[in-house]
């Protein structure tokens, strides 16, 4: 350990503007284990952060079977590109540091409703204020391997808190609105992943699904895409779990997660049972449709108020670097067979056919996928004008991510 083994999680219980104390987490070797603080329960309004994992009780709680730490704390901890951020400030090995360590290091505007620190009395925020420019500006550095200055090294603290493996930082709008920052990277080869991405989520918006809003903007001569965050509402914060949380796994063996596992949990906890199952489908066709299989477990949430879990907006719709007409999604939409994995072939026809897991019969599946179809091809052009697209790229993406042949077949 380099740090403390120690720290205490504060939460912005709903509609609150202010974070209340709600206990300790102790690290000891790998294991990180949480105990809510006697105040906190004694608390008429209090929450669990997520009772299925972290039941309101009193005494140490250990993390499931197979996990290290609770879904519902490493959600709150940063993901690739933070922690990459982080090891470089530190000078530390990739993966070197303690979880604890990882928490007390990254900024505090995190997502979700839980923030780390070193105190119990005393609720101190890790951020500093910058421009998107000088947020832009750390991450090109950081990106191209150079070094920071000491004042783009503490603005680039506001990315850190965040999931995902792509350059990204947290911006707050002249109305005190919130939005996360996504930029280019020196992977983005074969498209202007930004753009693409941004043409995604106006596609999904003006196909009626619910989607945060966004927008592509300028900043040192290339292109940004602001998503407003969705886990913030005026002045407060959302309380978040992942599909990775739900699934009661962990991230090594996220690739077992299927949908039909986060559908079952959303079932459970949903207000209304019924809601979550079209739903979910309807966001695998448009994974399908526009060939975005980075759909892990990570890239799906849903809100917890203590009582319900609700699907988040959509976010990361991110067209994948398809060569040909073979591909798969990442997690599985068909449920096991007697042993067999499920379903994962990126056809609306073997999607159809699950149908009933959803809750939907064969007809009104088809139905959503016709009129989803539908409305990308009268959408497109609109979409890709509004994301900014090249027209090498408009033209790119169209003829090999949005829609493919293969999705078609049968």
């Amino acid at each position: 350990m380099t740090t403390s083994e120690r720290l205490f999680v504060w939460i912005w219980l709903p509609g609150a503007t202010e974070p209340v104390v709600v206990g300790a987490v102790t690290q000891e070797g790998s294991l990180v284990s949480f105990t809510y603080g006697q105040s906190y329960l004694a608390r008429p309004d209090r929450i669990s952060l997520y009772t299925p994992e972290l039941p309101l009780k009193a005494g140490r709680h250990e993390p499931g079977d197979g996990l290290n730490i609770a879904g519902a704390l490493r959600d709150g901890s940063p993901d690739r590109w933070g922690r990459g951020v982080i090891e470089r400030r530190r000078d530390a090995a990739p993966n070197s540091l303690s979880e604890v360590d990882y928490m007390l290091s990254s900024g505090s505007n995190r997502f979700g409703a839980l923030d780390f620190q070193r105190s119990r009395d005393a609720y101190a925020a890790r951020d500093d204020s910058a421009t998107l420019d000088e947020l832009h500006s750390a991450a090109i550095i950081l990106d191209e391997g150079r070094e920071l200055s000491a004042g783009l090294d503490a603005a680039l603290l506001h990315g850190t808190s965040l999931g995902g493996a792509r350059p990204k930082a947290t911006l707050t709008g002249p109305d005190g609105s919130e939005w996360l920052a996504k930029f280019a990277s020196s992977d983005d080869r074969v498209f202007a992943a930004v753009n693409a991405e941004g043409a995604m989520l106006e596609l999904a918006r003006r196909a009626g699904m619910d989607v945060p809003e966004s927008r592509v903007v300028s900043s040192l001569g290339k292109e940004v895409l602001l998503v407003r965050r969705f886990d913030r509402d005026g002045g407060t914060r959302r309380h978040v779990v992942s599909g990775l949380t739900m699934s009661t796994t962990d991230q090594m063996y996220a690739r077992y997660v299927s949908y039909p596992q986060i559908l079952d949990v959303l079932r459970q906890y949903a207000a209304d049972p019924a809601q979550p199952g079209p739903e979910l489908f309807r966001r695998i066709a448009m994974n399908i449709a526009i060939s975005n299989n980075d759909d892990h477990a990570r890239n799906h949430a849903a809100f917890w108020n203590g009582q319900t879990l609700t699907l988040t907006p959509a976010y990361d719709l991110t067209p994948g670097q398809r060569s040909g007409d073979s591909f798969r999604q990442a997690m599985a939409y068909g449920r096991d067979q007697g042993g067999a994995p499920g379903e994962k072939k990126s056809n609306f026809a073997a999607l159809v056919a699950e149908s009933e897991t959803y809750g939907l019969s064969g007809s009104a599946a088809r139905d959503v996928v016709d009129q989803l179809v539908a409305s990308i091809e009268d959408n497109w052009d609109d979409a890709a004008d509004a994301a900014r697209l090249s027209a090498a790229d408009k033209q790119k993406l169209r003829e090999k991510q949005v829609l493919p042949r293969a999705a078609f077949f049968d």
